[in-house]
């Protein structure tokens, strides 16, 4: 069974996420509001990579570089002004967007094994990630023509 490689790529996943927001909030802290929220999620987003610890006890767990590849590729470093903000948010959007779907590949496992447990742990991991994915769309929208047009 190969479940124990994608639950230690997801609660991998998550922990990367999680450090992303918070290096984003610290580094935006002139927009009060990306400071907060990245916080928050990213917290969030940590927390999710706990949840999976009870599973990850009944089916094991194998390590997975490729999040924190995947986290140094799109954040080698925080970027400055309106439109490094703008840059930010999608790097955020793109590491989301990989939990997210891998939080869909273990369901569909969860689901033929009817592991109830493993299926509750995902069903509050996906709503908030997806949660995670419409905060960074409409921040993504709203900066965008500030960043892009408005700027100088």
């Amino acid at each position: 069974m190969h479940l124990a490689s994608y639950l230690g790529l997801l609660r991998d996943s998550e922990r990367s996420l999680g450090d992303a927001f918070r290096m984003v909030a610290e580094h935006h802290q002139d927009e009060p509001d990306v400071e907060h929220l990245c916080k928050v999620l990213g917290d969030q987003a940590t927390n999710h990579s706990g949840a999976l610890q009870s599973v990850v006890r009944r089916y094991g767990e194998q390590a997975d570089s490729e999040p924190q590849e995947l986290e140094a590729a799109e954040f080698g470093g925080t970027r400055e002004g309106g439109v490094g903000l703008l840059r930010d948010l999608q790097d955020l959007y793109a590491l989301a967007s990989f939990v997210d779907i891998t939080w869909t590949v273990v369901a569909q496992a969860a689901q033929a094994l009817r592991d109830q447990e493993l299926l509750d742990v995902i069903d509050a991991g996906e709503q908030e990630t997806t949660q995670q994915l419409t905060w960074l769309r409409t921040r993504i929208k709203q900066a965008a023509p500030q960043a892009l047009i408005a700027a100088r």
